[in-house]
């Protein structure tokens, strides 16, 4: 694995979604997050955070075992699909078990192979303080904000019917008609605006290398061709913009960075249906000292 990465870095994320639902509200039945107030869409960043997960789980699963061990490893997922948390930190304590402390208490000692071995914890860090198998807490390099939608969504409510039924209960109380109703929300198009951070001094405390930056990338860029399905319509990336700071510490306010990047819609009192519909510009004449621009989309 590569050495932590020695550069800040923000990122501003473009992606849209066509007749889906990018990110259901579970207390509001589902319906495609809204901010009340203006009528935005809203996707979350755990929602995002989901997606980086499973395209690293997919990209390597090769390397991902029930028991890590050797140099080679180090891409396994902690927050994974019905995974047990306990379960989890455990392997890192049998892994230590027959170790030398070496000057390190057992927390520690365990907070760092959860971070070699576990690429969302490198990445996005975890609290591991559970009563057993305490592996502490880690602060992780990337965060990502709530992507925003550029202008106000419409959710539509649609009628959907199932011909069948799951059970013989259940198709004697229909009396024959096995047809079931049900509804499902979409939002026409949605052109979704997300900022990103990525600290160089947490990366070296968690290990967060220059290997694990471009595989972050890939997975910005490709995360959503491998998270289909009907309720989320045609979900793609347009943009992946990064700031990369010459220094560490950084070389401007990441706000400034964020303002070069302008979206306005282009079609007039329409509604928007299309990424066409609107016009993003980068101003680059007026980057700040230090500061590069790479557009990876």
């Amino acid at each position: 694995m590569s050495d932590p990465i020695k550069n800040r870095y923000e990122f501003v994320l473009l992606f849209d979604v066509k007749d889906g639902n990018p990110n259901g509200d579970p207390d509001a039945g589902n319906l495609p997050r809204i901010d009340p107030e203006t009528g935005n869409g809203l996707v979350t960043d755990v929602c995002l955070k989901r997606k980086v997960r499973n395209y690293v789980q997919l990209v390597h699963a090769d390397k991902q075992q029930t028991d890590i061990s050797g140099d080679e490893q180090g891409y396994d997922i902690y927050v994974r699909e019905k995974a047990v948390l306990t379960t989890q930190q455990e392997r890192a304590y049998k892994a230590l078990s027959d170790e030398e402390a070496e000057g390190a208490t057992q927390v520690q000692q365990a907070k760092a192979w959860m971070c070699k071995n576990f690429f969302d914890i490198r990445a996005f860090g975890a609290v591991m303080s559970l009563k057993d198998f305490n592996c502490g807490q880690v602060r992780g390099p990337v965060q990502l904000a709530f992507a925003r939608s550029a202008d106000r969504i419409f959710s539509a409510e649609h009628s959907i019917t199932r011909m069948a039924v799951a059970t013989e209960k259940e198709a004697e109380k229909q009396k024959g008609d096995n047809r079931t109703m049900g509804r499902k929300f979409t939002i026409p198009y949605g052109l979704y605006e997300a900022h990103g951070f990525i600290s160089a001094p947490l990366a070296k405390q968690t290990g967060f290398s220059e290997d694990d930056l471009t595989l972050f990338w890939d997975a910005l860029i490709n995360m959503f061709d491998h998270d289909r399905s009907a309720a989320r319509g045609e979900m793609a990336p347009r943009k992946l913009i990064v700031f990369r700071h010459e220094s560490e510490l950084g070389n401007a306010p990441a706000q400034k960075l964020f303002d070069l990047v302008t979206v306005k819609k282009n079609c007039g009192e329409a509604p928007p249906r299309a990424f066409t519909d609107y016009t993003v510009t980068i101003d680059g004449d007026n980057c700040p000292a230090g500061v590069t621009i790479d557009e990876k989309i």
